[in-house]
């Protein structure tokens, strides 16, 4: 089992540095299809694609992401529609990834792999 799966989010209040290309690509093994990517002010993210057969999965989905992130207190970018989810991670407070970004991430595909 993904350990991080059995870890919560941290509140993070800018407080500690984003994580470098080293660590993003060692947590990165630990989930499986997130894409890192940066945005235009260079700042990391997680991004990835969930693929669903009508617009009701798609929405059921994103109603369970919705309660795991109100529990963890880290709330993704999220964009749906007709058979289709988009999430984009990263945290605000630190301009960054960090380890919530993750363990949000592995919370997400364990919701999907249901």
């Amino acid at each position: 089992m993904n350990d991080l799966l059995d870890k919560k989010c941290v509140p993070c209040e800018g407080d500690l540095l984003p994580f470098d290309i080293s660590q993003i690509h060692k947590y990165q093994k630990k989930i499986d299809g997130w894409s890192v990517k940066k945005d235009q002010k260079k700042i990391y993210f997680l991004e990835k694609n969930f693929i669903f057969k009508n617009f009701v999965k798609s929405h059921i989905f994103i109603i369970k992401v919705g309660e795991v992130s109100e529990q963890e207190n880290h709330h993704p970018d999220i964009s749906f529609g007709w058979g289709y989810a988009k999430i984009l991670i990263t945290t605000h407070a630190i301009e960054g990834l960090s380890e919530n970004d993750f363990i949000l991430a592995a919370k997400i595909d364990q919701i999907f792999n249901v």
